[in-house]
């Protein structure tokens, strides 16, 4: 006995066997020492906890390697070189917000030598080496998150750190809840003490609820401008958020309607990384909406996964609905296979993981509506996207006559940011080209007004806008918002409002389109949007930040608002003309004549 406790029937160890009811973390993960370090043998508490990784938890990037890398070597080395852990698309991307364009090195949560899929090297550099604002906020504000730091926030959006924060996730209360009476209640621990090997939806909306705010689109939830400002009869929205936010309801993306979690469309890969690193975030991504329900030509792709120790059959085991040898796997954008998307006879059949209930996907190629002349350039969320979130106006204020913490380099330091913004929306939503080619949503990509403020009081910038390309202009970018349905916006609402050709909020007039949301640096900017009209010509006041994208061109919105003439009369994808290009000279015959002219 030790302290009164039964020990653990093990050969010769004296720790007691989950002492006062705690629950044990999994078939796999007995006893105290494998995972919390000491000494097994020892006899008192002194000698016992020798050698213990402290009261945080072993997951804790800093003790993997005697911690959960000391029996999960593989997938250590995958999270250390994913985007979730070195966060360098997002420290890129705010560099390019705050800085213009960031040129040379590739700064990163964590510093060290990675590799990419090419095999050549990726060194990052440690973000606490960025003297710059991008580098100041991203430690200040961003890092509070990030999943290599423990985030105490007892609201509603804390989580541990490293392995735990998917594995051992807070619950509401980031408090323990579990069956262990002496320690129900205590803050900053998981529910319960037994593993998630699937990490739970909860797990992924505790960090997922900001900036893009998907984890709230994807479930049916708005925070509106910040949820500040009140709803129906003065009172906040119905469902209370983190950080004195509220949110009111939306409607739901169609996969979480019918039951399906994060886990179920993002494979392991995506989330834990594949062992590659990259600059963006880009690079980790695999899975696109053609993988499980085809295009308007082509399939989804089957592979047959045969021997056991192949990453489907292998990772299917712990679903509640395991797959068999000689299973027709789908294959996702990047050519590799799924674990839980399979063939049965000529349906494609998506596995929810955690209950092993099944799905069938609808494919749509061969559709009418799939095969209009035109929209093969179109991404599935430009036509399904039922809101996709914009913030507009984001003006925020660095002032080094004030201090905060630090969450890089564990300190307080000079500078404090603040913030607020202008106007939030859902829809309409602009369209432009994104960087490999498709046109898809786009939202402000960040749309911030700087204002920094010395130690001495000087004002240095008021409300600036960072240089990109060259010259000051706010930026867009390409976007998923993870709020999908089944039924698409209809042709005419689409073609008949230029919002969604990155218009903004507008009145049409004689020869021009007029913006009514301005940008308050410029009045004849658009704040929502990125192209202006008047009788000289369409011009565009805002750039797509990724490479090769960019605003519809001149003559491409020329075609885009000429479909209206047919719209009228050929209502329907299955009509004949939609195989066709569009062909302005169609309408010289009589009978368009006549049709024409009678609207005049």
């Amino acid at each position: 006995m030790l302290h009164g406790l039964p020990l653990a029937q093990d050969s010769g160890s004296s720790c007691p066997a989950m002492p006062w009811g705690l629950e044990t973390a999994s078939a796999t993960h007995q006893g105290c020492v494998p995972c919390h370090g000491g000494n097994e043998r020892g006899t008192t508490a002194e000698a016992a906890h020798a050698g213990m990784f402290g009261a945080a938890d072993p997951s804790y990037p800093a003790r993997w390697e005697r911690g959960c890398g000391s029996c999960h070597r593989d997938q250590v080395d995958r999270m250390t070189s994913s985007q979730m852990f070195t966060n360098a698309g997002m420290v890129a991307q705010i560099q390019a917000t705050w800085e213009g364009e960031a040129h040379g090195a590739n700064f990163a949560a964590h510093s060290g030598a990675t590799f990419r899929a090419n095999g050549d090297t990726l060194t990052l550099r440690s973000v606490a080496e960025l003297d710059h604002l991008s580098g100041e906020l991203y430690r200040k504000f961003c890092a509070r998150c990030h999943v290599g730091k423990q985030n105490d926030a007892t609201d509603g959006s804390g989580h541990p750190a490293g392995c735990a924060a998917c594995h051992f996730p807070f619950g509401p209360g980031a408090a323990y809840e579990g069956r262990d009476r002496t320690m129900r209640g205590k803050r900053r621990h998981s529910p319960t003490h037994a593993m998630q090997a699937l990490p739970t939806m909860s797990a992924c909306t505790r960090c997922h609820q900001r900036s893009g705010r998907i984890a709230l689109s994807y479930q049916g939830l708005n925070d509106g401008n910040n949820a500040l400002v009140p709803t129906r009869g003065g009172m906040p929205g119905p469902v209370p958020g983190s950080d004195d936010r509220s949110f009111t309801h939306i409607a739901a993306d169609a996969h979480f309607l019918a039951g399906m979690e994060c886990i179920d469309c993002h494979t392991s890969r995506e989330v834990m990384g594949d062992g590659y690193s990259s600059e963006r975030m880009k690079g980790q991504l695999e899975v696109a909406c053609e993988d499980c329900h085809g295009d308007g030509t082509k399939r989804p792709r089957f592979v047959t996964a045969v021997r056991e120790h192949e990453p489907p059959l292998r990772e299917s085991r712990q679903y509640g609905y395991p797959l068999q040898s000689g299973a027709r796997v789908a294959l996702t954008s990047r050519g590799r296979p799924f674990s839980n998307v399979f063939a049965r006879d000529e349906s494609v059949m998506v596995a929810l993981k955690r209950s092993g209930r099944l799905l069938r996907s609808p494919v749509v190629t061969g559709s009418a509506e799939h095969r209009i002349a035109g929209h093969d350039r179109m991404a599935c969320s430009t036509c399904h996207s039922r809101t996709v979130t914009q913030c507009y106006g984001c003006h925020t204020t660095y002032d080094r006559r004030e201090s905060s913490w630090d969450f890089v380099k564990d300190q307080e330091t000079p500078g404090l940011f603040t913030e607020h913004e202008d106007v939030r929306k859902l829809y309409p939503f602009p369209l432009a080209v994104d960087g490999a080619g498709h046109v898809a949503p786009m939202t402000p990509g960040c749309q911030t007004f700087v204002t920094e403020v010395r130690e001495d009081g000087v004002v240095t910038r008021d409300d600036a806008v960072a240089v990109f390309r060259g010259k000051p202009q706010l930026r867009f970018a390409p976007f998923f918002g993870h709020n999908t349905g089944t039924k698409a916006i209809g042709c005419a609402e689409c073609h008949g409002d230029p919002t969604f050709v990155g218009f903004g909020q507008h009145a049409v007039e004689a020869g021009r389109i007029r913006p009514t949301l301005l940008c308050e640096k410029n009045s004849e900017k658009p704040l929502d949007g990125f192209l202006a009209m008047d009788a000289k010509g369409v011009t565009s006041h805002a750039a797509i930040a990724r490479d090769g994208g960019r605003p519809l061109l001149p003559r491409e919105l020329v075609r885009f608002f000429a479909v209206n003439l047919c719209l009228d009369c050929h209502a329907s994808a299955s009509d004949p003309i939609y195989r066709k290009r569009l062909d302005s000279r169609a309408l010289d015959d009589t009978l368009h004549r006549r049709l024409l002219g009678a609207g005049r």
